[in-house]
């Protein structure tokens, strides 16, 4: 491991603050019940009202942690610790090497604490069509926060296209790892499947940008 790899991991196991802390809790707690809810008795057929009610919380205080009942399952906790990575990476290191450092240590950590709510997100996802639409618009959106948080950290445009492309390569790379899992059973090895994934981007776009 170089010392600028072993900076990312550094970030990446730092504790995040109490109010923070705190907030993601609560989070966790919603979308624990709200999977528990989804796996019982479908995720149609689930209302918000319900989970809002199994997880002891008033309607309104659901919508100021997830805009929708669909963001339950598209969102996590881990998108600003990427921003912040992505921010603060190494000078010289390219944008590829800092997310292949960052991400896998991630899917340890969620493998590890929440295997359970990662098999019945992606099980959810692959089932259910609207969930589906939207976590084509959500991983879109991923990869605007990858070039944005990359550019503004090294200075770069936002815009630069080869930027973009490599944002876009290592969502779809990532993603097709994950869903090729899930098909799978959620059986195999996930960290050495999107690490394979990355290192065959790796192999091609060598350190662009």
């Amino acid at each position: 491991m170089t010392a600028k790899e072993s900076s990312i991991r550094d970030l990446a196991a730092s504790p995040v603050g109490l109010r923070e802390r705190k907030k993601i809790k609560t989070r966790q707690a919603i979308r624990r019940e709200a999977y528990r809810l989804f796996r019982e008795h479908g995720y149609d057929a689930t209302t918000v009202d319900q989970i809002a009610e199994a997880a002891e919380i008033s309607p309104s205080t659901f919508f100021r942690y997830f805009p929708s009942k669909e963001d339950i399952v598209l969102t996590d906790e881990y998108d600003p610790l990427m921003v912040e990575i992505l921010r603060t990476a190494p000078e010289g290191m390219s944008l590829l090497r800092v997310v292949r450092t960052a991400i896998l240590d991630t899917l340890r950590e969620i493998l590890h604490e929440d295997r359970e709510e990662l098999v019945t997100r992606m099980t959810l996802i692959l089932e259910v069509p609207a969930l589906r639409r939207r976590n084509y618009e959500h991983q879109m959106q991923t990869w605007v926060m990858i070039t944005e948080s990359f550019a503004a950290g090294t200075g770069r445009s936002a815009d630069d296209l080869e930027l973009r492309v490599a944002a876009a390569a290592i969502g779809a790379a990532l993603a097709e790892a994950i869903v090729g899992w899930t098909r799978d059973g959620c059986t195999g090895d996930l960290v050495a499947l999107a690490d394979e994934s990355l290192a065959l981007l790796e192999r091609g776009l060598g350190d662009s940008p």
